[in-house]
């Protein structure tokens, strides 16, 4: 199946601890693969991970990744106290009590003690991260199929013009191979009409006629070229039939396309031919554009 290289896929997992992960890309055209992922710093350490499972399902595309990691629950936390930094600061304001003759009278309470620096510690439970980049990486695979499922749809869309647009070129390219043998037979008759003008009733050389008709045909022959078109127009059903990342294949194989339409265009010397190339010339440019958008 071709694929679009522009598209967006989104996937989500709920967890039973609370914890929601999601995970969205979005690709636009690129030449290459170029996968970015944008994370929280505390998870940074799947970044690798989830860059390597987008290249096993991504071939080319500038790829965002953007990921979003939510807990209903909160976080788990474990509060300490400092018992020997505790007994310190009461030992302190004991002293301070004492000092009646400075006027210092208030009584303290925990509340009060608590709000001294360090005398209460609160710690995160530590995450397990193996499980975490699990998790992330699940959500991205769900991200990753329902972006493959998009990008196909656009993929098949492309496809559908692009053989349409073969098709054409393939008429096109049938009505050239008519009219040249046509092309040659129509020089000879201005050739003979031009001799007999110049010469008038002199006899006119047939042999001379014979040999000026056959150099005239030899150089406007385009019949290499028109086999090769077909050729290549065999060549870009089948690259789009087997499907994959096709895109530079045929990018390579529309350059060829062109190639062996100006040398049609270069070598004919009537007017019928010249429209004929000037429409392929439209179709196959249209093709191009739509084979920028393959991966």
């Amino acid at each position: 199946m071709v694929k679009s290289m522009t598209g967006y896929g989104r996937g989500e997992r709920s967890f039973d601890d609370g914890v929601q992960v999601t995970v969205e890309l979005r690709a636009v055209n690129n030449r290459y693969l170029d996968c970015a992922v944008k994370m929280p710093r505390a998870y940074i350490f799947a970044e690798d991970a989830m860059k390597a499972r987008v290249q096993g399902g991504v071939a080319r595309g500038k790829v965002d990744v953007f990921v979003t990691i939510t807990r209903s629950g909160g976080d788990e936390v474990t509060v300490t106290v400092n018992e020997t930094l505790a007994k310190g600061y009461i030992e302190a304001l004991r002293q301070l009590r004492e000092l009646g003759d400075g006027g210092v009278r208030k009584k303290y309470d925990v509340s009060d003690l608590a709000r001294f620096p360090d005398v209460l510690t609160v710690e995160k439970q530590e995450e397990d991260l193996d499980a975490m980049k699990e998790r992330l990486l699940s959500a991205l695979d769900l991200a990753i199929a329902d972006f493959n499922s998009m990008r196909e749809k656009e993929g098949r869309r492309l496809t559908d013009d692009i053989l349409g647009r073969a098709d054409a070129i393939e008429r096109l390219l049938g009505e050239v191979e008519e009219r040249s043998p046509q092309t040659v037979s129509d020089y000879r008759t201005r050739l003979e009409a031009k001799m007999k003008e110049v010469l008038q009733n002199t006899q006119i050389d047939e042999a001379r006629l014979l040999t000026e008709a056959a150099i005239f045909a030899d150089k406007v022959a385009v019949d290499e070229e028109t086999v090769r078109l077909h050729s290549h127009l065999s060549q870009l059903r089948e690259l789009l039939a087997a499907g994959g990342a096709v895109g530079r294949k045929l990018d390579f194989l529309i350059q060829e396309f062109n190639r062996e339409t100006n040398t049609i265009g270069s070598k004919c010397n009537d007017i019928e031919i010249t429209r004929r190339v000037v429409d392929m010339k439209a179709e196959i440019e249209k093709i191009r554009e739509q084979v920028q958008n393959l991966e």
